[in-house]
């Protein structure tokens, strides 16, 4: 796979001298940097660095949540029971989790229902508005769910239960007739972000129905670390509202007195005072509470997290360690497999995108193999499976690909389909799978473009070597205040070069599959030198003796990270991409010729 560099353009590239005097004298790269972040002022960029709870919006602007509020207010002053519905990935879990137990504390005898991901599928279902009944309760509390649950809504109705939706995802053009329905990208709600997981929506209920009550709000922010892992774990948009969140969540979490969270971290060997990043959350807590629902079932997430017994709460941990691991080894099978078949379809036609289908896949991994074989091919691309008498499948998309409005012009092959821009899941009879495939492909060609199909690296700014410095000093204190990061608020990428490779690149790790080197100025004897990893770019390691062999010198795209080895911390940079100097070639005019591979996937930890 080749990769283009390309720098990310300013709307105004005047900014960046004019905000460095007021940033005193910022270095250039993070001020472009800022920049590309909406910072552009003194005033903004303390906004940016200094976000606080004071940056978030009153619950009550959501549409419908006044009416909310008040219902679950009058439950909880009536004892009423209440079934929290949740769904069955870390959003979902996460949700349920802060909801149930919220209720719980103020007196409600609150359950809870996760659907099974083999017998219920994604969403309400009756199943679930059944057990609600046998439980006799009086107020169903969705949450990541529900948006386009129309039949299940009047379901609820029938059966004399108040239901209140409270999603995240995009919806259709009528809405449930539900006694509320919360969710901030209703085309009538004027609530300033949009953004939002699940977990946040359900959070801004609780925050509005302690307003109603007026009650104190402290007992909603106690369930931050909770609401952290859902904002990390979701890849919502890292800006507004989802920011001050993530940036308390990731304190809280340090902090947290969770007999659950304790034990989940202990099984994976993390220590939570030292988690200090949205990855910690991503690569090593996300992907544990996500086993119970691929593997097995939820409920068993949701039970540790609510867990008060420290005994307990080892067990069920140790649990969903095991499951963990056994999801790891489906992924390499499937993985393999499905890339086998993606190589045949590939050959045998002109591809804009991949439907890959067995029956035997496992339907609790082929979103996460799907997201690797979106990386491996750089196509849209669909998993399918049997499910019962049905098939079901997780798509995953590339940049500038709408995902979810492709599926849109397959609507009448699929029985059901619900998403986000890059991620969505349906499901459709057997026999329309080779339909499916035809339309899909033809959906993607028809919104697919030349530039599209050549994944670029987006730079933020140039930056010297020894501007970086070290642990130390200015630029890596301001770097690390960029965060938490994620979508809309990535990493920065910096581009360096020229560069000479300093000293003896080499190979690292049990299977040679790593690259660890070094690199100086190009131009500079004793210049600072900074080490790199590149995970994942062993194969690069012919390029770094050939710039060697040759006396040319190397540029490169890379993050700025630290490392930390017996006690020791440094600065090193996580290399994206290396490539022979031209001093002839700009970022964004010509295309690297070898590239490195793109980010895990969140469950690979």
């Amino acid at each position: 796979m080749t990769y283009r560099w390309i720098l990310r353009t300013l709307e105004d590239p005047g900014v960046v001298p004019r905000l460095q005097p007021r940033l005193n004298d910022l270095p250039a790269a993070l001020t472009r940097a800022l920049a590309l972040r909406n910072v552009d002022s003194f005033e903004s960029a303390r906004d940016f660095f200094r976000a606080s709870r004071t940056d978030l919006h009153d619950p009550l602007e959501m549409a419908d949540m006044p009416r909310a509020a008040e219902r679950v207010a009058q439950a909880i002053a009536n004892e009423e029971s209440v079934l929290v519905y949740g769904d069955y990935d870390v959003d979902g879990a996460t949700a349920t989790t802060i909801c149930t137990d919220f209720l719980r504390k103020e007196g409600v005898p609150a359950s809870f229902f996760i659907p099974d991901r083999y017998r219920d599928g994604y969403g309400l279902c009756k199943r679930g508005i059944d057990t609600a009944v046998e439980r006799g309760a009086s107020l169903i509390i969705a949450l990541d769910c529900g948006i386009t649950a129309h039949e299940e809504a009047e379901y609820a109705r029938e059966q004399g239960l108040d239901l209140i939706i409270c999603d995240h995802h995009t919806p259709k053009a009528t809405l449930p007739d539900a006694y509320a329905v919360l969710d901030p990208k209703r085309d009538d709600c004027p609530y300033p972000f949009k953004e939002l997981p699940g977990a946040g929506v359900g959070f801004k209920l609780l925050q509005a129905t302690q307003r109603v009550r007026n009650a104190s709000e402290d007992a909603v922010f106690a369930y931050l670390d909770l609401l952290g892992i859902a904002i990390a774990s979701d890849i919502v948009p890292m800006y507004g509202e989802n920011r001050v969140f993530m940036q308390e969540g990731l304190s809280a979490l340090r902090t947290t007195e969770r007999i659950g969270l304790q034990a989940l971290a202990d099984a994976a060997e993390l220590d939570l005072s030292t988690v200090k990043t949205t990855g910690t959350i991503v690569f090593t807590i996300g992907p544990r509470i996500n086993a119970a629902g691929r593997m097995a079932h939820a409920h068993k997430a949701v039970d540790l997290l609510l867990e008060a017994d420290p005994a307990a709460a080892r067990d069920r941990a140790a649990e969903l360690e095991t499951l963990n691991k056994e999801r790891r080894n489906l992924d390499k099978r499937i993985l393999n497999e499905a890339t086998k078949q993606a190589e045949r379809h590939i050959t045998a036609r002109t591809s804009h995108a991949l439907v890959l289908y067995d029956p035997d896949w496992h339907l609790g991994v082929i979103g996460i193999v799907a997201s690797r074989i979106v990386e491996q091919f750089y196509k849209p691309t669909i998993m399918l499976t049997r499910n019962g008498d049905s098939v079901k499948g997780s798509a995953r998309s590339i940049s500038g690909v709408n995902i979810y409005n492709a599926l849109t012009d397959c609507e009448d092959v699929l029985t059901q389909f619900g998403g986000h821009d890059y991620a969505a899941g349906m499901s459709l009879p057997e026999k329309n799978v080779s339909t499916l495939r035809t339309r899909f492909n033809e959906a993607i060609a028809e919104r697919i473009t030349p530039e599209l199909l050549t994944p670029t690296i987006k730079v933020d700014a140039h930056v010297d070597l020894a501007t970086i410095g070290g642990a130390q000093d200015r630029f890596w204190a301001v770097l690390q205040q960029f965060g938490p990061f994620g979508p809309s608020n990535p990493r920065p990428v910096f581009h360096i070069g020229p560069c000479r490779v300093d000293g003896s690149p080499r190979t690292v790790g049990s299977d040679g599959a790593h690259l660890k080197f070094a690199v100086a100025p190009a131009n500079e004897s004793n210049g600072p030198s900074l080490d790199v990893i590149g995970f994942g770019d062993g194969d690069k390691l012919s390029l770094l003796r050939e710039s060697q062999r040759t006396d040319t010198p190397i540029e490169l795209v890379a993050t700025v990270d630290e490392n930390t080895w017996r006690g020791n911390t440094t600065l090193q940079l996580k290399l994206r991409d290396v490539r022979l100097f031209n001093p002839e070639r700009t970022l964004g005019e010509q295309a690297s010729h070898t590239a490195a591979k793109p980010a895990k996937d969140a469950s690979d930890a």
